[in-house]
C-alpha cells in the first residue's frame, strides 16, 4: 500500500473519533477562555510581560494538546485497531510517519487559531497596556504558540506509543508542566531552561534574557518531541500488535 491511502486511513481516525474533536475543541476554548480572563486582570506588576499575559491561557490549553496527541495514539490500542492497522499496512514506520503527520496537520491548525483568538480577546482586555507590542512580535507569538502545542501533542504521541498506554503518559506529563516543572525550576536554575515546556515558552514572551531565545527553545522542545517520537516508532517496530 502506498502512503497516501495511509495517511487518509489515520486522518479519517483523527476527524471521526469525537474525543479526539473534543480535544482539540477544549484546546481552543481553555486557551481562549483564560487569555481571556487575565486580559482584565491587574497588571501593575513592574515585571508584567504583555505577550505572555495574552497567551498565558497556553498553560491549561496545553493539557488539551497533550491529551489529544496522547488519544490518538492510544486509541490503537483498544479492540484490536493496532493488529488492523499492522495488517493492512505492514511497513510499520510507514504507518507511524502517517499517525505523527495526522496528529501533527490538525494540531497545527487548531493551535494557530487558538493562539490568535487568545490573542484578540487577551488584547482587547489589555487595552493601553498591550499597545507597544509591534506586529513582528505579535505574530512571533501566534506562530510560536501554534507550534509549541503541535509539538506538545506530538511529544505525548511519541511516549504513548512508547508506554503503550494513554493513561500512563497523561500521569506522567500533565503532573510534568504543572508542578514538577515548576520546582525543578526553582531549584536548579538555568538546567530547567532545557526542559520540554519551559524551553518551548519562551516564545510566547516580548521580552527574554535567558540561556534560550524563542526559536533555539522551541528547537530544544522539538528535540525532545524527535527523541520521544523514535522511541515511540522504535517500541510500535519491536514490539507485538
Amino acid at each position: 500500500m502506498t502512503f497516501a491511502p495511509v495517511l487518509h486511513a489515520e486522518w479519517l481516525k483523527i476527524r471521526t473519533l469525537r474525543s479526539l474533536c473534543g480535544a482539540l475543541l477544549a484546546l481552543f476554548a481553555a486557551t481562549t477562555a483564560f487569555s481571556a480572563v487575565a486580559g482584565v486582570s491587574e497588571t501593575s506588576d513592574p515585571e508584567f510581560d504583555p505577550l505572555f499575559m495574552a497567551l498565558s491561557g497556553v498553560a491549561p490549553g496545553q493539557i488539551a494538546a497533550i491529551s489529544f496527541g496522547a488519544l490518538a495514539v492510544s486509541s490503537e490500542f483498544h479492540g484490536g485497531g493496532l493488529r488492523l492497522a499492522f495488517a493492512a499496512m505492514p511497513q510499520r514506520g510507514r504507518w507511524f510517519a502517517a499517525k505523527v503527520i495526522a496528529i501533527a496537520v490538525p494540531a497545527l491548525l487548531v493551535g494557530l487559531l487558538t493562539a490568535f483568538a487568545a490573542l484578540v480577546v487577551a488584547r482587547a482586555g489589555l487595552g493601553d497596556a498591550a499597545s507597544g507590542l509591534t506586529v513582528g512580535e505579535q505574530v512571533r507569538g501566534v506562530v510560536g504558540c501554534g507550534i509549541y502545542l503541535m509539538l506538545m501533542a506530538l511529544l505525548a504521541a511519541g511516549l504513548t506509543a512508547l508506554l503503550r498506554s494513554g493513561v500512563a503518559t497523561l500521569s506522567l506529563l500533565i503532573p510534568f508542566v504543572l508542578v514538577v516543572s515548576f520546582v525543578i525550576g526553582d531549584a536548579s536554575g538555568t538546567v530547567a531552561d532545557f526542559l520540554p515546556d519551559k524551553a518551548g515558552q519562551v516564545v510566547l514572551y516580548e521580552t527574554y534574557d535567558g540561556t534560550l531565545g524563542p526559536w533555539s527553545g522551541l528547537a530544544v522542545t522539538s528535540l525532545w518531541t524527535a527523541a520521544a517520537l523514535l522511541a515511540g516508532a522504535y517500541s510500535m517496530r519491536r514490539r507485538d500488535a
